[in-house]
């Protein structure tokens, strides 16, 4: 019955996406040549409506139209919600953030002007940070879903996430690294004046030279476009591994770059780096590509087949994940990260934003990407990665390892 009802509701969902937002608006003026989601209104006097604060352009737009295939499928899945003894409709409500932190409190305050009850997102820390002070004065509450830079929630008490932080990721991909490949001297590559890239790097680097490594460290500037430069260095400096964690964008140019030259060191990426686009950069060479995630497909066979029919059955859905149906972990998160919001508006018994905020720190729930809890910051009370590999040969991905800070 879920997937009919997903199938069902998908066309209409497919209606609604066609009248499109672009550059953040979130107007249903029709925008027949863009694929992001357009904001869905006039749902009446029982409807209940969350916010989705996501970039469906810029850098990170690919990433960001992926979390948000995991909240439209279960909104498909499950479109109502039972608050206070009422049944209400759930509506999602989009703003683009597009993928920077200037525009981010513009897309934040677009979101607090629409009446939410509570907010979704976003892909990319630093979006998250600069939108941050905006819930906070409004008083509504945020749920992060992939957002791990620990600056997201430090000192607002309005922003919750579902995900593990960086300091854990990073410490994970560094002992990864010394385990796996014995690694002595690392390579570490980000974008210049990115909070999710930069604060990653340290956290390697803290963790890797404590345990006797040494690092050369780089920062390439916005818009760059040729790496060249900086592999050729991470040869010559015979470094071990590469650790990246930047941008789709940024990981597709260098992991086709890699592939062309024949680079034969390991490149470790963060959660930025699982998705279809930098599987397909690899395809077909011998690049070795290592990433840290949330989700490996298998984790959860009724939510992987339910959400593969989803994609593939509009060619919208399709396009926003990338041309293939291949499940990127945070499709899995945003999908969580839905439900965890209808826990809180039942917890909450009103869709008053106060009291949506007031319920959450309570709020637990078993997700397909595990078990989510609060701590008394709001981060998620999280102990566990999946190490993914890239299988260059038939484009997928192939589950490494699962990985523990304390392994």
């Amino acid at each position: 019955m879920k997937k009919f009802l997903a199938l069902a509701l998908s066309c209409s969902l497919a209606l609604t996406i066609l009248a499109g937002c672009g550059g953040g608006d979130t107007s249903s003026t029709p925008a027949p040549e863009d694929t992001t989601p357009a904001e869905t209104t006039g749902g009446g006097e029982n409807t209940v409506y969350i916010g989705v604060f996501e970039p469906a352009t810029g850098d990170s737009g690919a990433g960001g139209k992926q979390e948000m295939l995991g909240m439209q499928y279960a909104n498909a899945e499950t479109p109502t919600v039972d608050i206070g003894g009422t049944t209400y409709n759930v509506e999602l409500v989009y703003a683009d953030n597009g993928s920077d932190s200037a525009k981010a409190p513009t897309a934040a305050a677009e979101l607090v002007g629409k009446g939410v009850s509570l907010v979704l997102g976003s892909y990319g820390s630093g979006v998250s940070i600069a939108a941050g002070p905006i819930f906070g004065e409004a008083g509504l509450a945020a749920i992060g879903v992939t957002c791990t830079n620990p600056q997201v929630t430090a000192g607002n008490d309005y922003y919750f996430r579902i995900c593990f932080l960086d300091p854990f990721q990073g410490t994970v991909l560094a002992n990864f690294a010394t385990e796996k490949f014995s690694a002595q001297k690392a390579y570490l590559l980000g974008e210049l004046g990115n909070d999710y890239d930069q604060g990653l790097m340290n956290y390697f680097e803290q963790a890797f030279t404590a345990t006797g490594g040494t690092v050369v460290k780089d920062s390439f500037p916005t818009n760059t476009s040729d790496f060249s430069t900086y592999l050729n260095k991470a040869d010559s400096e015979g470094c071990d591994v590469i650790f990246c964690p930047v941008s789709i964008a940024y990981s597709t140019q260098i992991v086709k770059l890699a592939a062309d030259t024949g680079l034969d060191i390991p490149i470790l990426g963060s959660d930025t780096l699982d998705n279809n686009m930098v599987l397909e950069a690899a395809a077909g060479s011998d690049v070795q590509l290592y990433v840290s995630t949330f989700y490996q497909e298998g984790g959860s066979p009724e939510f992987d087949e339910g959400i593969k029919e989803f994609i593939n059955s509009d060619s919208t859905n399709l396009t926003n994940n990338g041309g293939n149906d291949t499940i990127a972990a945070v499709t899995a998160m945003g999908y969580d990260a839905y439900y965890v919001a209808l826990e809180a508006l039942k917890a909450a018994g009103s869709t008053d934003p106060g009291a949506v905020k007031a319920a959450l720190p309570d709020v637990t729930y078993t997700g397909v990407s595990g078990d989510i809890a609060f701590d008394e910051i709001g981060d998620a009370i999280r102990d566990t990665a999946y190490i993914k590999v890239a299988d260059t040969a038939n484009s997928t991905w192939a589950l490494e390892t699962v990985q523990t800070v304390a392994e």
